[in-house]
């Protein structure tokens, strides 16, 4: 720590602060959702008003700069800084009041967009904008930036949608804004005269260049300066953190019209869609968003076929939402919408749950787009223009030549009608020079706009990314303009100093510029071309793991949601490792083994992040790389091994269960496995389920390979026993593979992967045989079988019979839909809870699951999130509150508010975890089809 950075701390504490300084918070810290990195010297988590003054006061009294963070979802770099960055989102997140008559609602500045809804639903009412980021970005954030989101159309920007403002100065002078019973504006407690002055000296030029169109976000807006008009709520809105402090904000509320319809338009290509955009809103609708195949064809190749719902024809798509209260009036709206003829095709969806999967693929766009068509990292930086929308066909076209002109690749979307364009490009930061290629394209780009009159940001703000090319967008007058206002409100410049104002060039402090070659990896990484530092950079730092995804049926980020810290993120996590492969801190750092401590590896981010991070790898490498001819915690000699000790518990399955029971040899036996005491310990078998298999001596069945993984072998040989049973009712006759065979999972999630490597080669070797032979495997644990399909390619690259055994393993509901003639069991008046194990979530999917469940006519409730348990994580010393904390997010309220039903969780450790925590018997897929 350097001496003024001490100094700075010393100060923040002394002043009785929430301070962080370790390394892993700065580097987590040191981005956002942009391009950028930019280590603090402290990051503040205010837990009142008084605290924001002092850590203001500190700034002014050491000279260091401050910057204001809500959820870190900026992508253009305006929410890190080289002083103290102010987390807002950690304390002061509250929904302070609702006003349902004036429809107003006071918040703090953290508060989480989708908290703010949730509070203001019961009354009938919205806050309007809704960026694609809204289940976790912040009230705050979106102030500083003016978001608008997709339904800009109908609620406008946020800065149409704020009443008032509660600031602080850098000076640490508190003033308010807000409007009067009249609605005219006013300010208390900050001269005006001031700024006043100045824009008096520069009327020309502000109502020139100023909002020429919906989108220009760019800049200040000067315009709501002017002395006809001057609001300073609208004014300070927009100003990315650089002219004041907001500690308290009131916010209108808008009444949501209850009826959507959504009408997808097909075209030929993007640029057609974007030219038809002007005449969609002529129809009056609340939403249209344009994107093309080249972002279906990444979700395709990351999700699957299904991952998107049927769409007209055509290259492109409008998704155009028409609102209103009578549902024959909108219905109309948009049958005439779709007969207008225009594009080549249409589609009326009038489904809630398609209308939602459309708006989930245009939501996830910004992470989805982290990965160019070209199968290469993409980045932002040039992600937010927006142009007159009657010129956004002619800027696409135009744009699309410019990106080729780079031999680069690009997909974007955005909001057409609004004449904002969203996109990624895959610069080639990690070549020699790539930071000059992308700077001289954000130059050629920044001038492309301004030829077609537009903005260089239409909702995301100009911060790093942006603020040097203002001057392709506006005149030098206008710069100076901005100088000058700036130095009214903040003349030491101390708040987010290198944005809009003397700003840093945009190719410094680029994040993932160079390369970060790391030697002897465990891990194959064959989608990140075997490089662990692209792989973690895959995080783009939108934060979805930062939100509650279990409504989309999702999984992550379960300790995040727990605990609420940055560092539980899988984005958090991402950053710190980000940080390893820069060199910056070695695998074995605390502030490493702590961000990845209360990682579940429960792999929800595998599938739920749209950037594809898998930190359950990760953390397996960390782990491998810290631990590797050292001496080990102790769970993963005891859990990390425990196939090894059940088969050898098997051979005395009585004694070791008495020693697992007796008072005080228990104690002493589980904290020499590193087990909390409060977790019961599931007792092996009498008799393991490979000594009581008997295979048919003669059979006419159809052969298959069970896989009785470890767990089914010698704690649950009844679940093993019930999916023979299903299979041979099936037509299918189950043999045992030959010889000992294991995945290797407890190995795996122990980082003891030199062995895991060993063990999965053996089995790969014992099931190759039968896959060569078209035979298919089945598995019955889903942790187990996901390792066989998936783990496999990250440990075994190249290895031919790998590939083949990964493509013969099957679950058992794939196995049976698949499968001639084979009807369910009629479960009718059944009420199921189903807990899908996390793997089988995020790697094997659970859908087919799904399909045969509602086939037997089971009543079934599908959970989201992981139960808890994650295999050794929940029953290790120092995780039980974090996995009883995750456990109560879905499972325990679920199975609470349904006594009577029958749980259903084929994951060993979500059956153990429901014993555990509510004393319930819980059945797997096959002994319910077995019934």
């Amino acid at each position: 720590m350097s001496e003024q950075s001490s100094g700075v701390v010393d100060a923040l504490v002394k002043a009785g602060l929430e301070v962080r300084s370790d390394p892993g918070t700065l580097g987590m810290y040191a981005s956002d959702a942009s391009l950028y990195r930019i280590p603090p010297l402290a990051v503040v988590r205010p837990r009142h008003v008084d605290e924001v003054a002092a850590a203001l006061a500190v700034a002014r009294a050491t000279g260091v700069p401050l910057t204001s963070r809500g959820a870190g979802t900026s992508v253009a770099g305006n929410a890190v800084g080289r002083g103290i960055v102010l987390d807002f989102s950690r304390h002061l997140n509250r929904v302070l009041s609702v006003d349902p008559e004036a429809r107003t609602a006071v918040v703090e500045p953290g508060t989480v967009h989708a908290v703010l809804q949730k509070a203001v639903m019961p009354y009938g009412v919205r806050f309007g904008p809704d960026p694609s980021t809204h289940p976790r970005c912040t009230i705050g954030g979106m102030i500083g930036n003016n978001a608008c989101g997709s339904r800009s159309l109908a609620y406008g920007r946020t800065s149409d949608n704020v009443a008032g403002l509660e600031l602080l100065t850098a000076a640490g002078e508190t003033f308010s804004t807000g409007y009067d019973a009249t609605g005219r504006p006013y300010q208390n407690g900050f001269d005006v005269s001031g700024v006043a002055e100045v824009v008096g000296k520069n009327l020309a030029t502000v109502r020139t260049e100023f909002d020429r169109f919906g989108r220009q976000v760019s800049g200040y807006a000067a315009h709501h300066l002017l002395p006809e008009r001057f609001d300073l709520t609208q004014a300070l809105v927009g100003s990315e953190g650089t002219l004041a402090v907001i500690t308290q904000a009131t916010v209108k509320l808008v009444v949501d019209a209850p009826v959507r319809v959504v009408v997808v338009l097909g075209f030929r290509d993007i640029v057609a869609a974007g030219e038809a955009s002007p005449a969609v809103v002529a129809h009056g609708p609340t939403s249209c968003e344009g994107l093309d195949s080249r972002l279906l064809d990444v979700l395709r190749a990351r999700r699957g076929p299904d991952a998107v719902p049927p769409l007209p024809r055509g290259g492109a798509w409008l998704f155009v939402e028409l609102a209103g209260h009578d549902a024959g009036e909108v219905l109309d709206r948009a049958r005439k919408l779709a007969a207008d003829g225009i594009g080549e095709d249409a589609l009326v969806v009038q489904d809630p749950a398609t209308q939602a999967r459309l708006w989930r693929i245009r939501e996830d766009g910004a992470g989805l787009a982290g990965r160019a068509p070209s199968d290469k990292p993409a980045w932002p930086g040039w992600e937010d223009a927006a142009v007159p929308p009657e010129k956004l066909g002619a800027y696409l076209a135009r744009f699309d030549e410019l990106v080729a002109s780079y031999d680069m690749t690009s997909a974007p979307f955005g909001h057409f009608g609004d004449g904002c364009m969203h996109v990624r490009l895959d610069f080639p930061l990690d070549a020699p020079g790539g930071t000059s290629v992308m700077r001289s394209f954000l130059i050629d780009a920044a001038k492309l706009v301004g030829e077609f009159g537009g903005s260089l940001s239409g909702e995301h703000g100009d911060g790093r990314a942006r603020s040097e090319l203002l001057p392709h967008m506006y005149s030098a007058e206008a710069i100076a303009l901005f100088q000058q206002i700036k130095h009214v409100f903040d003349p030491d410049n101390l708040l987010n100093p290198g944005v809009l104002v003397d700003p840093d060039p945009v190719d410094a402090d680029v994040r993932a510029a160079g390369t970060f070659p790391l030697k002897r990896l465990a891990m194959a990484y064959p989608h990140d071309d075997g490089d662990l530092a692209q792989a973690v950079h895959r995080c783009t730092g939108v934060g979805k793991c930062r939100a509650d995804n279990s409504a989309a049926g999702g999984v992550m980020c379960p300790s995040f949601l727990a605990t609420r810290e940055e560092k539980d993120s899988t984005r958090g996590r991402a950053r710190v490792l980000q940080e390893v492969v820069r060199g910056e801190l070695p695998f074995a750092h605390p502030s490493v083994h702590d961000a990845m401590d209360l990682c579940l590896a429960c792999k929800g981010c595998a599938s739920d992040c749209p950037t594809g991070i898998d930190m359950a790898t990760y953390k397996s490498e960390v782990l491998h790389q810290t631990y590797s001819g050292r001496l080990r915690p102790r769970s993963h000699y005891s859990l990390g091994k425990l196939p090894m000790w059940a088969r050898l518990a098997g051979w005395v399955p009585r004694l070791a269960n008495l020693g697992t029971r007796l008072p005080g040899l228990r104690g002493i036996a589980l904290w020499l496995a590193g087990v909390d005491k409060r977790r019961s310990v599931p007792a092996f078998a009498r008799r393991p389920f490979r000594r009581t298999f008997t295979p048919a001596t003669a059979s006419a069945r159809t052969p298959v390979v069970l896989f009785a993984d470890s767990f089914s072998d010698a704690f649950s040989p009844e679940v093993a026993e019930a999916t023979v049973r299903v299979l041979r009712a099936a037509g299918y006759e189950p043999r045992l593979p030959s010889g000992k065979v294991c995945c290797g999972l407890t190995w795996i999630t122990t980082g003891q992967l030199d062995s895991a490597k060993k063990i999965l080669s053996r089995t790969v070797e014992a099931l190759a045989p039968d896959a060569r032979a078209g035979i298919p495997i089945v598995g019955i644990e889903p942790s187990c079988t996901a390792v066989l399909r998936s783990d496999v390619h990250e440990l075994l690259p190249g290895d031919e019979d790998a590939k083949l055994v990964a493509g013969a393993v099957h679950t058992l509901a794939e196995l049976l839909a698949k499968t001639p003639g084979w009807t369910p069991p009629d479960l009718s008046g059944v009420e199921v809870v189903a807990q899908p194990h996390c793997h089988h979530h995020a790697v094997l999917g659970w859908k087919t699951d799904a399909d045969l469940l509602v086939e037997t006519g089971a009543t079934v409730k599908r959970l989201a999130g992981c139960c808890g348990l994650a295999g050794n994580f929940g029953v290790e010393l120092g995780h039980y509150e974090v996995s009883v904390a995750v456990a109560e997010q879905n499972l325990l309220p679920a199975l609470d508010a349904a006594p009577a039903a029958v749980v259903l969780a084929d994951g060993f450790s979500c059956r153990t975890q429901v014993a555990d925590l509510r004393d319930r018997p819980a059945v797997h897929l096959a002994q319910l089809l077995d019934r």
